[in-house]
């Protein structure tokens, strides 16, 4: 492993505090995987020519957003032989260490061969779930690696579609992992401190959504959509707690990670699929819906606000998307207006901002009423653009394309 470090060690103590603050990005999807930026407020207003640009760098391949936490941002790509983590400063870009790890994959469905997953940033540790299945953390001071383990080797799960992409979720002093192994190793829970199985569950290979964790009724889900059904296990022992069959053999993929409103869960998927609504109950789940009718989805997770869900309907790869607003309990669509490019969404406040595959930034309201588009500026110019989710912290946004990763000011900012 060759190792280049040039952090800054008198700052430390600013960069790298005990407790993730409000406007902290240090996962997918934002503090609460829900794509909800808490702490944030956009400004009333960005330039005509679009958000401010406060910086850019090159990157490499790679499918995975960047993660921020306490002005310390950490991108996770590929250069070349090398799987390649790099912490730097979320305000200027400026790189802080970079740690190397020897990559041979190749994927035969994408010209991209880089890592899928978001990294994962605790107090102490960044934690990267590389594309062919190798689990690691790091020193989040320094980039050390503290352990790591050969998910793929150690539990003989096949590479998928594309590599291993599912982000692993953080539960107490246990990392979860959509792994897809075998012999009832869908599932595997792993020591933070030393990388040590906690536990191992389920049988089934592994899916392209990142699970959740989520209390229902004073218990704890963790809530994992695996190649070909749903299911919540008690991270604590891994025990089953519900499951469901999702999904459907061929050439498909489950891509959006799943949403719990109240004491319901919505999953969706595109490839026929479509969405289910399901009650969570202590002793399993009511299957209240499904379909395509109200959304089909292929990896662009719903957003929450007052009870509805926001969400990006179609696919990617076959043409243009609608965007929907839905109400799953009464499994209606509110309105619907179509003719974008497929992307993603966050929502701050009483906004959402959605970035487009290609490369536009649209602003509009939460509105349950009818779509109220705010102001479009395109932010990506090189193709292929968007498809790599966005992350906001502190009045930042994190965007990125085959080539560069830039920052954008779309909001208030407090770092000094």
């Amino acid at each position: 492993m060759n190792m280049i470090r040039s952090f800054v060690v008198s700052l430390a103590v600013l960069w790298f505090a005990d407790v993730s603050t409000a406007g902290d990005w240090p996962q997918i999807l934002g503090p609460n995987r829900d794509g909800i930026a808490g702490g944030e407020q956009l400004l009333s207003s960005w330039p005509a020519s679009g958000p401010q640009e406060v910086w850019t760098t090159n990157v490499g391949q790679g499918f995975a957003g960047v993660a921020v936490r306490e002005n310390i941002l950490v991108l996770f790509h590929r250069l070349g032989p090398q799987e390649v983590v790099e912490a730097r400063r979320a305000d200027t870009g400026a790189e802080i260490w970079s740690s190397e790890f020897p990559c041979r994959y190749q994927s035969g469905m994408s010209s991209d061969s880089g890592p899928r997953c978001v990294p994962l940033i605790s107090a102490d540790n960044i934690f990267v779930y590389g594309v062919t299945g190798v689990l690691r953390c790091l020193d989040v001071k320094s980039g050390d690696e503290v352990w790591s383990v050969d998910t793929w080797e150690k539990f003989s799960a096949p590479e998928g579609y594309f590599g291993a992409g599912s982000s692993p979720v953080l539960f107490q002093d246990r990392l979860i992992v959509n792994v897809g192994g075998r012999d009832t190793a869908a599932v595997v829970a792993f020591s933070v401190k030393d990388g040590s199985i906690v536990w191992q569950a389920f049988s089934d290979t592994a899916s392209y959504s990142s699970p959740i964790v989520a209390e229902v009724d004073g218990q704890q889900h963790a809530i994992v959509v695996t190649r070909l059904n749903a299911v919540s296990l008690d991270p604590s022992d891994g025990r089953i707690r519900f499951q469901f069959p999702f999904g459907m053999r061929g050439a498909t993929v489950n891509g959006a990670t799943p949403v719990v409103v109240g004491d319901h869960l919505f999953v969706s998927s595109s490839y026929r699929v479509g969405s289910i609504w399901a009650k969570i109950k202590n002793n399993g789940t009511q299957l209240i819906s499904s379909g395509e009718d109200l959304l089909a989805t292929q990896y662009s997770t719903p957003v929450r606000h007052n009870g509805l869900l926001f969400a990006v309907d179609g696919r990617q790869d076959i043409g243009s998307a609608t965007l929907k607003c839905i109400d799953p309990a009464k499994q209606k669509v509110l309105w619907k207006e179509d003719g974008f490019d497929y992307g993603s969404l966050i929502r701050v406040g009483d906004e959402f901002l959605f970035l487009t595959f290609g490369g536009h930034l649209i602003r509009f309201k939460a509105d349950a009423a009818k779509f109220q588009r705010g102001q479009i500026s395109n932010v990506l110019d090189k193709t292929p653009r968007g498809y790599r989710l966005p992350a906001l912290s502190n009045g930042m946004l994190f965007v990125r394309d085959d080539n560069t990763l830039k920052c954008l000011q779309v909001g208030a900012s407090n770092v000094r």
